[in-house]
C-alpha cells in the first residue's frame, strides 16, 4: 500500500515498546515517586534517566538488537533498571532463576545463546562454573553489587552503568512484534523452555491486568515475589511502571519485612502465592502491624485453599481479592476471578481476561460438554511468539490455532473456569482419575493443617498410590491417623491418600511454589504402610 520508507516510517510512529512505558510516566508524572528499594526513592523521570543511561552503556559495550542478555540476580534496584534497558538497547531481556545451579544456568544460557550475563556478585561464581561448561559462554560479563563478594577476574561493575555518561534517550528499530523478552519456564518436562514474549504480547497482557484486576496509578504496590518470574514481573511490577504507581521493591518474600513495609509505606495492594498469604497470616506481627492500608489482594500461581480465603477477608475487612490464573506463554495472566466471586465460586480461576478467549477440549480439540474435564486452551494477542528454537513444541502448542495450556479443567454453567490439574499432576490410581487439588482442599480444611501437597508415586498394584506431606501450624501437634480419620469422613475410598507423612517444610522455588517433583523423587521409593482403601 505504501513505500517500503513510508511504511517504516508509519510503523515505527505507531509502534510501542515495552520500554517506553517508562519514559511515558516520565513525561506525564516526572516528580512522582515509581521505585523503593533499599533507600533508594526513584521518580519517574530519575528512572527513565537511568534506564537510558544503562542502555546506551549496554551499546557502547557492543551490545546489539535481538542480542539475548541474561540477568541473574535476586530483586535489587539494578534489576529493575536493567530489564527496561535491555529492551530499550534493542536486545532481549532473558531472566534466569537465582536458585538454579551451574549446569542448569549453563544450559539455559547455550540454549538462549546469550551474548552477555549480569550476574549478582554473591552468584557470579556460579555463572563461572557454568561458563566452563559451555562451548561458547557469553563475551560480556557483569555484576551487581549486594554481598560486597569479589566478581571473577573480567567482571564489569553493572551498577557504574546507571551513571554512565551518555544519558542521551535512546530508542531501538524494533517492532512491536520483535522479541523482548525470552522467559525459560518451570514446568514439568526435564529441560526449561524457552517462551518468546513481544510487546505487542506483554502490553495487550498488561491491558487485561489493568481491566480485569481493578488497578490504578494511586496504587502504592509491594513487590516481594522474584523478577525473574513472569508474574511478579508481569502483572505487577510492570503494570505499575505502565499506569504511573509507586512501587516498593523488597529482596525477598520475609513475612516481618513484609508486614513492616505495609505499615510503613502505607502500601495498599499485594500480590502473593498462596502459600507466602499463608506465612504472613502465620507471623506473630500480622496483628501487631497497622495493615488497614491493604485493600488489594493478588494470588496465583495455585488454588487458595477454602479456608485461607475465609481467614484473610475475616482478617483483613478491608481487603478485596483477585485470583489470577494464566502461564508464561499467555504472558501470563488469562483468566481472573473477581472480589465478589472469591466466595461465591470458591475454588475457581475465574472467567477468561478481556484480552483472551478461553475453550476446553478434549484429546481432538473439540469442545467438550459443560462441567467435563478437558484441557484448558486459549485464543489471545497475549500468547507468546513461540518456543526459542524449537517448531516442533511450538507447532504442537499452537496446533488448530489455539494456545494449548496442559491444564486441565472445567467450565460451570455461568462459564467460570476450575482448574482440575496440571495433566502431569492428575494421579490414575486403579483405574481411576484422581486430581491432587481435590484432596488437598480436604486437608486444607483440617484445623491443624497448614500446608500441604499430594501427588502420585509408583504402585505395584495401584499403578499410582496417592500421597500426601503435610506441615502443621506453627505450635501445632499434627499426627497421620488423624488425617487419615479426616479423609475417610471427606472422600471417596480411591481419593484417599495411601500414605500420609507429616514434615516441618515443604520444598519450594522462590516464586513459592510448591515442587511436588522434589517430593515424588523423595517418596517414589517408599512403599505405603497399607494397602489403602479399595
Amino acid at each position: 500500500m505504501f513505500s517500503t520508507e513510508t511504511q517504516t516510517l508509519v510503523d515505527r510512529t505507531r509502534g510501542r515498546l515495552v520500554s517506553d512505558i517508562v519514559r511515558l510516566q516520565a513525561r506525564r508524572t516526572p516528580a512522582k515517586t515509581a521505585l523503593v528499594y533499599e533507600g533508594h526513592r526513584d521518580t519517574y523521570a530519575e528512572l527513565d534517566r537511568l534506564v537510558d543511561r544503562t542502555a546506551n552503556a549496554l551499546r557502547a559495550r557492543g551490545v546489539t538488537e535481538g542480542d539475548r542478555v541474561a540477568v541473574f540476580s535476586h530483586n535489587n534496584r539494578a534489576y529493575v533498571v536493567l530489564r527496561f534497558a535491555i529492551i530499550r538497547a534493542g536486545a532481549v531481556f532473558t531472566p534466569i532463576n537465582f536458585m538454579l545451579g551451574a549446569a542448569e544456568v549453563a544450559y539455559i544460557l547455550e540454549h538462549a545463546g546469550a551474548r552477555a550475563v549480569v550476574a549478582e556478585d554473591a552468584l557470579a561464581a556460579i555463572c563461572e562454573e557454568a561458563f566452563a561448561l559451555m562451548a561458547s559462554p557469553p563475551t560480556l560479563k557483569a555484576y551487581v553489587r549486594h554481598a560486597d563478594v569479589a566478581a571473577p577476574a573480567g567482571w564489569a561493575d553493572a551498577d557504574a552503568w546507571l551513571d554512565h555518561i551518555d544519558a542521551s534517550p535512546l530508542r531501538s528499530n524494533r517492532g512491536e512484534d520483535d522479541p523482548v523478552q525470552l522467559m525459560y519456564t518451570s514446568g514439568t518436562e526435564s529441560r526449561p523452555k524457552g517462551a518468546l514474549l513481544s510487546s505487542r504480547c506483554l502490553m495487550a497482557q498488561y491491558v487485561s491486568c489493568i481491566v480485569d484486576g481493578g488497578m490504578d496509578a494511586a496504587d502504592v504496590e509491594l513487590h516481594c515475589l522474584p523478577l525473574y518470574h513472569c508474574a511478579q514481573l508481569d502483572c505487577f511490577l510492570s503494570v505499575d511502571l505502565y499506569l504511573g504507581a509507586t512501587s516498593i521493591l523488597l529482596r525477598a518474600p520475609d513475612p516481618a519485612a513484609m508486614l513492616a513495609t505495609i505499615e510503613t509505606e502505607r502500601v495498599t495492594k499485594l500480590f502473593c502465592p498462596p502459600t507466602v498469604w499463608i506465612s504472613l497470616l502465620r507471623h506473630p506481627d500480622f496483628e501487631r502491624r497497622d495493615l488497614s492500608s491493604l485493600v488489594k489482594g493478588y494470588y496465583g500461581a495455585s488454588i487458595m485453599p477454602t479456608a485461607i480465603i475465609e481467614e484473610l477477608l475475616r482478617r483483613l475487612p478491608g481487603l478485596r481479592l483477585w485470583n489470577f490464573y494464566g502461564q508464561t506463554e499467555m504472558a501470563p495472566m488469562a483468566t481472573v476471578l473477581k472480589p465478589q466471586d472469591q466466595l461465591r465460586k470458591l475454588g475457581s480461576a475465574g472467567v477468561p481476561a478481556i484480552n483472551v478467549e478461553t475453550r476446553i477440549v478434549d484429546d481432538d480439540d473439540n469442545d467438550v460438554p459443560l462441567g467435563e474435564v478437558g484441557e484448558i486452551v486459549h485464543r489471545s494477542p497475549q500468547a507468546m511468539l513461540g518456543y526459542h528454537d524449537d517448531d516442533a513444541k511450538t507447532a504442537d502448542a499452537f496446533r488448530n490455532g489455539w494456545f494449548h495450556s496442559g491444564d486441565l479443567g472445567r467450565l460451570d454453567e455461568d462459564g467460570y473456569l476450575y482448574v482440575v490439574d496440571r495433566k502431569k499432576d492428575m494421579i490414575k490410581t486403579g483405574g481411576e482419575n484422581v486430581a491432587s487439588r481435590e484432596i488437598e482442599e480436604v486437608l486444607f480444611a483440617h484445623p491443624r493443617v497448614a500446608e500441604a501437597a499430594v501427588f502420585g508415586v509408583p504402585h505395584e498394584r495401584w499403578i499410582e498410590a496417592v500421597t500426601a506431606v503435610v506441615v502443621a501450624r506453627s505450635g501445632e501437634a499434627l499426627e497421620a491417623d488423624e488425617l487419615e480419620a479426616h479423609c475417610r469422613d471427606n472422600l471417596a475410598g480411591y481419593k484417599r491418600p495411601k500414605r500420609i507423612v507429616v514434615v516441618e517444610a515443604l520444598p519450594k522455588n522462590a516464586s513459592g511454589k510448591i515442587l511436588k517433583r522434589e517430593l515424588r523423587d523423595r517418596f517414589a521409593a517408599v512403599t505405603p504402610t497399607s494397602a489403602g482403601p479399595s
